[in-house]
């Protein structure tokens, strides 16, 4: 996992927790990186595995929830960092159909060795989109706080439904209605 995710996951720890709370984190969690990331760096997808639950010890915040919440601060970060992504779309459902066919394209040529998760998309009507999130790290509630961010910048109104399609959510159908 890019170290980019690490260094925006402590940052958010800090805005919401305090800075004793990363300390907290880096001091009790057995991370092989020792807790020191660059943002360019890889490291271990199990680390982020780790912190998040020893985060959820420390809040009582469900592990979900935290994912959720780190996407969509993870949102600002690649709309700081990548404009031409987000300015390439005129709405939220043209966007969320171009991260496998544009984005994750992009990401791949700055970072060939990124494991990225793997989306399928269907226009059902002119406001339905489904999405199908793929990945081994089952983080389909991180994408869903990505999602719901990506709505919010685009300033358009919708229903996420969650569907799981295999139970150790793997795999997971979004359905996502514009509200009329």
């Amino acid at each position: 996992m890019k170290g980019i995710v690490f260094t925006e996951f402590f940052e958010m720890v800090e805005k919401m927790f305090g800075d004793d709370m990363s300390d907290k984190l880096i001091e009790n969690t057995d991370l092989p990186s020792g807790g020191v990331y660059t943002a360019v760096g890889t490291y271990s997808h199990a680390e982020i595995v780790q912190l998040l639950f020893k985060l959820n010890e420390y809040t009582g915040i469900e592990i979900g929830t935290l994912l959720n919440t780190f996407g969509k601060y993870l949102f600002d970060t690649f709309l700081a960092n990548y404009p031409a992504f987000f300015d390439a779309a005129d709405n939220a459902f043209d966007f969320l159909e171009s991260i496998q066919q544009y984005i994750h394209v992009e990401v791949l040529k700055l970072y060939p060795d990124a494991q990225l998760p793997k989306f399928s998309t269907e226009v059902v009507d002119p406001n339905t989109l489904e999405m199908i999130y793929e990945s081994d790290r089952k983080m389909a509630d991180f994408a869903e706080g990505l999602m719901e961010k990506s709505l919010l910048h685009y300033n358009e109104n919708a229903d996420i439904i969650k569907k799981p399609l295999v139970d150790d959510h793997s795999k997971v159908l979004f359905i996502i209605k514009r509200r009329t």
